[in-house]
């Protein structure tokens, strides 16, 4: 009877942790339980970047279930998902330079050095999507085909690629004022900003793709545009709140004054974390080329569709990991190294279970999982291989994630640098091409590939966070 009820003290006791976490509020997280911050943290983390991820999800299902060129829609969007990881990229790297600095300063308990820095960061992020918007919009049908797509999927996809190449200034500054969020403890406000975002998203998506009631029928094209339009709305949503005075962090207009050490900090954490995302996100484009040279459509639209399923349920184990990185800085801005130490080993071990539950899930549900999105035989049997290969090594990806967030959320963004260089460019893409051409497995090699590297780089990662020299680093 007392085991019952300590069972539901603690059950309670996370239910209430957990409602705090969505509500949000003030939380000094270089103090006290850490258990306890990093459920503050981490659930609105998770909820935020599961969120976006429904974006890829939201696309590829309702485009799969067009009366007309199906395939064709599958394919696009999975290739030009595959490109514009570029833009991810960017969005990516200088969000997690705006998340150290902002998360060290907060930790100095220097709010208004955290506002200036979140909006040096915007500044940086702006001048970036204005070029890429213009090169993806000229580029885009070149783009499709130096990825290997075939004629067909070139003619009807270019639309949907420029207008998601030109909406670049929504999806960088998506994720850039979210990390400057991450990094001021509000991950509250990330977290509604994507709800926001996704939530028109899955309205919009079947209404323009299909023509329902007086929206016209657009295809594939309405898909890109209920894109934009959501995650325009959440970025206003963001600004709104960002010079409303009600948040942690408050932008006025002295904080956009050009400030060249503040905008030189922010690059040197910025291109190394950038860096990371450019030489994953190039060796998923290499993998996503060689899966369509040595297969098919059927085989590219097939691992497209197992894709977006890998990275719906890695996003949130992204999100836990994103809480280690505000840990770290600003608790190594508070000057408790050790405090920063155990919050990175505890979000681990929660991100290493929850990451081998989905890898069961992975490993023994992973056809009727892509049975939700075709019914093509040929393009199944594709999804269902890649998705059971490449969840074979969840774990690996859950250790290693919170390593990489770890040293990036200390500024030391360079260590993480040159383990993804070695993870994925001397080591996947080669093992891919060999598997796929060299043994004539074709895509099966190229999905082989996938969790052996991941495994190696989570490895090293976990070898460089022990050493512990990002304890050191000054930004």
């Amino acid at each position: 009877m007392q085991n019952q009820t300590v069972h539901k003290n603690k059950f309670s006791h996370f239910t209430s942790l957990v409602w705090q976490s969505i509500k949000g509020g003030d939380y000094d997280y270089t103090q006290g339980s850490i258990r306890v911050a990093i459920v503050l943290l981490a659930v609105p983390m998770i909820l935020e970047l599961s969120l976006e991820s429904i974006f890829a999800v939201v696309d590829m299902y309702f485009v799969s279930h067009m009366e007309q060129g199906a395939k064709q829609a599958m394919a696009t969007v999975g290739l030009t998902e595959s490109v514009i990881s570029i833009v991810y990229t960017l969005g990516f790297g200088v969000s997690m330079a705006a998340t150290a600095v902002v998360a060290r300063r907060i930790g100095e308990k220097d709010n208004e050095g955290a506002a200036h820095a979140g909006a040096q960061s915007m500044l940086i992020g702006i001048a970036i999507s204005v070029v890429l918007s213009i090169a993806g919009v000229i580029f885009a049908p070149s783009v499709l085909k130096l990825m290997g797509a075939a004629p067909d999927v070139v003619a009807a996809g270019t639309p949907f690629a420029r207008i998601m190449f030109g909406s670049s200034l929504v999806i960088i500054m998506l994720f850039l004022i979210n990390g400057i969020y991450r990094g001021a403890g509000d991950a509250t406000m990330a977290m509604r900003s994507l709800l926001m975002s996704s939530g028109i998203n899955i309205i919009l998506c079947p209404l323009l793709i299909y023509g329902y009631g007086p929206f016209p029928e657009l295809g594939l094209k309405g898909a890109a545009i209920a894109t934009v339009i959501g995650r325009t709305t959440g970025v206003i949503y963001q600004c709104y709140h960002l010079f409303g005075g009600k948040r942690i962090i408050h932008l006025v207009r002295h904080h956009f004054k050009w400030d060249a050490p503040v905008i030189k900090t922010l690059v040197e954490v910025a291109w190394p974390a950038t860096s990371q995302f450019f030489i994953q996100s190039g060796s998923w484009i290499v993998l996503s080329y060689l899966v369509s040279k040595t297969g098919s459509t059927d085989a590219s639209a097939g691992y497209q569709v197992a894709i977006r399923n890998v990275v719906f349920f890695i996003l949130p184990a992204w999100g836990l990991s994103n809480a280690a990185a505000t840990l770290v800085g600003q608790n190594l801005g508070a000057k408790e190294p050790g405090r920063a130490e155990k919050s990175v080993l505890l979000t681990t071990k929660y991100n290493a279970i929850f990451m081998g539950a989905v890898m069961l899930l992975f490993l023994f549900f992973s056809s009727p999982i892509i049975s939700i999105f075709t019914n093509e035989v040929k393009v199944h049997d594709y999804g269902v291989s890649a998705l059971q290969i490449i969840g074979a090594g969840y774990i690996f990806y859950g250790i290693g994630m919170v390593m990489i967030q770890a040293l990036n959320g200390a500024g030391d963004s360079k260590t993480p640098t040159i383990i993804n260089l070695v993870g994925f460019w001397f080591f996947q893409i080669p093992l891919a091409w060999i598997l796929a051409k060299g043994f004539d497995m074709g895509p099966l090699g190229a999905f082989i590939a996938i969790p052996v590297a991941e495994s190696v780089l989570a490895l090293l990662a976990w070898y460089y966070f022990k050493k512990g020299k990002w304890k050191e680093v000054k930004i």
